[in-house]
């Protein structure tokens, strides 16, 4: 309808906006019921992005992986001293039981200045004060600085050369450097352990090492008869690591080594003494993916056969602005979500999906000269008859504890993985496989239809939602086309009697017969 004002039935005595509002209905309906069904299509959309999600989880992170028999070569090994070394176990390490003795753990080089004020502390220095403010006075001499043996660019130095000049110098080469005003003291480190990555400074004799607190005692000085460590740096040197595994020696300058399928961090030192290794079949690591992999098919399962069973919903009508308008939010919500549950009921894409996943499931798998069944590990349906309608697809692991339905039975999947894990694994990245390739080929882009990695026609539906806007837009003009040529029909009308009433008038007006 135009904005523009109309006036009618003034002659007739019509209901004019009441004729025209039900003779343009059937067109305004149809504009509401394209609205209808592109929201229902919009619901559609959302139901199956989040089916497609649940799909892609079991798709992506556990089938990809569990179809590959590397992925439950899971080891583990225990520590009879866990403060000692810590133990990550790789897949290629073997059962085995070990001696490991920890010689020298890898330290860092850590140097830690005098306190520049002494037991005077009658003044303060700042990161600005200079080398002459501590008693320097030696002129064009040079800080020189090695790591690892390696000689490093030297800095020149004068009576003008600040605390921060040096922190910069020795930060610029790769080292940790700092200057406390609280201690009045300079701290300086390497970055990592090792021998490799120690330090050594030295001014040539010149003193501006000692001046900045940073001057090491030598030996001989240290063995004299007044030597007073307060008046020199400390230091500590980097060292490397040294470890005995079975006897055989190995030294690295990080406390953490590789070797055969162990990363072995060691932690304290034991001297003489010895800690066990044991590395064995982690079972319960085995275990638990496939239990994630079991627990994510189930997900998508039901969700599956939740809406695919879902009951029909035909008697739900759309509601309309008026009805939500007496009803109260969570009441047009709960209508809303009956109508939500029905729309994929018997969905002939979820029916396929359905139908991949249980055949998958259920098929036999040919190991040597028998076919083994999920049944075979303990893992099967509930009771059909005490089953929920959308979970009598899902799967169950005997003596799950997290499963009340079968926690109390046997744990028959945790016996196999241990006593035969090579069967288990055999079987198990088989049938993922098996599902894997299916919901791959179901996942292929199909022109037109469906990206590639979506289970359900996503492009289709997009086009279509999309199609129903110019739809819409197309019956909206349509009825208000039609709603403007009926109000010029009766204006024409209108005009017609109040000419012809003008006509009638001045007829008996003439007659004589005229009020």
């Amino acid at each position: 309808m135009s904005d523009k004002m109309r006036m009618s039935g003034l002659i007739s005595g019509m209901d004019t906006d009441s004729v025209i509002e039900a003779l343009v209905s059937n067109k305004k309906q149809k504009v509401t019921d394209a609205k209808n069904d592109q929201k229902k299509l919009e619901w559609k959309q959302n139901i199956w992005k989040d089916i497609n999600t649940n799909i892609k989880g079991l798709f992506q992170s556990h089938l990809s992986v569990m179809r590959f028999s590397g992925s439950y070569s899971k080891m583990t090994t225990a520590v009879s001293n866990s403060s000692v070394a810590s133990v990550i176990t790789g897949d290629s390490a073997v059962n085995a039981t070990q001696k490991l003795r920890v010689e020298k753990l890898a330290k860092s080089a850590y140097l830690t200045g005098k306190d520049l004020n002494g037991e005077s502390k009658d003044k303060t220095f700042t990161a600005s004060s200079t080398l002459s403010e501590l008693g320097f006075t030696g002129e064009g001499d040079a800080i020189n600085l090695s790591i690892g043996g390696k000689a490093q660019d030297s800095l020149n130095v004068t009576g003008e050369t600040t605390i921060s000049d040096v922190l910069t110098y020795l930060k610029g080469a790769g080292l940790n450097a700092s200057f406390d005003e609280d201690t009045q003291r300079f701290f300086v480190s390497s970055k990592s352990t090792g021998s490799s990555h120690d330090f050594k400074l030295s001014d040539g004799g010149n003193g501006a090492l000692a001046a900045l607190g940073l001057q090491i005692a030598t030996d001989d000085e240290k063995k004299a008869d007044d030597f007073d460590q307060s008046q020199y740096a400390s230091k500590i040197d980097g060292s490397d690591a040294e470890i005995y595994l079975n006897d055989a020696k190995f030294t690295g300058d990080t406390n953490t080594f590789k070797i055969n399928g162990l990363t072995i961090t060691a932690l304290d030192e034991t001297g003489d003494k010895e800690v066990t290794l044991t590395t064995t079949t982690d079972t319960s690591g085995i275990y638990d993916m496939i239990k994630g992999m079991v627990s994510q098919y189930n997900k998508a399962i039901n969700e599956i056969d939740k809406y695919y069973g879902a009951d029909s919903v035909r008697k739900y009508s759309m509601l309309t602005d008026e009805e939500k308008e007496a009803m109260k939010d969570k009441e047009v919500e709960e209508y809303e979500d009956k109508i939500k549950s029905g729309l994929l009921r018997s969905d002939n894409n979820l029916s396929s999906l359905r139908t991949i996943f249980t055949t998958a499931m259920s098929s036999g798998i040919q190991i040597g000269e028998k076919t083994y069944y999920l049944s075979d590990f303990g893992i099967g349906t509930g009771s059909y008859f005490t089953t929920p309608d959308n979970e009598k697809h899902a799967l169950h692991i005997d003596g799950d504890k997290d499963d009340a339905t079968v926690k109390d039975k046997a744990d028959k999947l945790s016996e196999m993985i241990a006593s035969n894990p090579e069967l288990v694994t055999e079987f198990f990245s088989k049938i993922s496989q098996e599902l894997y390739s299916k919901l791959d080929g179901a996942s292929k882009s199909v022109d037109g239809y469906r990206s590639y990695g979506s289970f359900y026609d996503d492009k289709k539906m997009k086009a279509d939602y999309d199609g129903y806007k110019t739809t819409i837009k197309n019956l909206e003009q349509k009825a208000n086309d039609y709603e403007d040529r009926l109000y010029k029909q009766f204006s024409s009308m209108e005009a017609a009697l109040a000419n012809l009433q003008k006509k009638s008038s001045a007829l008996a007006g003439l007659l004589g017969t005229g009020a």
